[in-house]
């Protein structure tokens, strides 16, 4: 490539260049520039709303600056508004919940707020709703979750907390399938 010569040719250059350094960093095991990797996975997530949009893209934040405790909790907390929303928006699903958890008394997504996560993971797999083993890696993402919202010995680094990340996008993605 000739030497840039106008300032748009050297902003270009300096993008492009910008972009191969971060994606030779990326392969590096201990480089925060890996986050780029997860951000990609993130991109191919549909249909998620705002709320759950800006909490992943603060666990994102959160992995770049090092914050890996915060960023397993936020984005537990973006699953979680994800999975009440397909449940709540889904006529069959809710009206399921509906008539077999009257107790709940769920009209919409928030209600299920007052739900402990571990019962609602396993009233979704009685319900059919998702697989025995759907329901068993959701509450190892809790158990993560819950390691890292507590006071405890357990302290996430960048290869835990990008694996959590990548999980919780998969699980994510299942979902919509479905």
């Amino acid at each position: 490539m000739a030497a840039p010569r106008t300032p748009r040719e050297v902003a270009d250059w300096a993008a492009n260049a910008q972009d191969e350094l971060r994606r030779l960093l990326a392969k590096r095991e201990t480089s925060a520039h890996r986050v780029m990797t997860v951000t990609e996975s993130y991109g191919k997530l549909m249909s998620l709303n705002v709320k759950q949009d800006k909490l992943f893209r603060e666990a994102l934040q959160c992995v770049e600056h090092g914050l890996y405790r915060s960023a397993h909790v936020t984005s537990f907390a973006a699953l979680m508004d994800f999975i009440h929303e397909w449940i709540a928006n889904d006529a069959t699903r809710l009206s399921t919940i509906q008539a077999n958890y009257t107790a709940w008394n769920i009209k919409q997504a928030s209600d299920f707020r007052d739900q402990k996560d571990h019962t609602l993971f396993e009233v979704m797999k009685k319900q059919a709703f998702i697989t025995n083993g759907m329901m068993k890696a959701l509450q190892g993402l809790l158990a993560k979750r819950n390691e890292c919202a507590h006071p405890d010995d357990y302290e996430p680094g960048i290869n835990d907390t990008l694996g959590y990340l990548d999980e919780m996008m998969k699980r994510i993605e299942a979902l919509q399938k479905k």
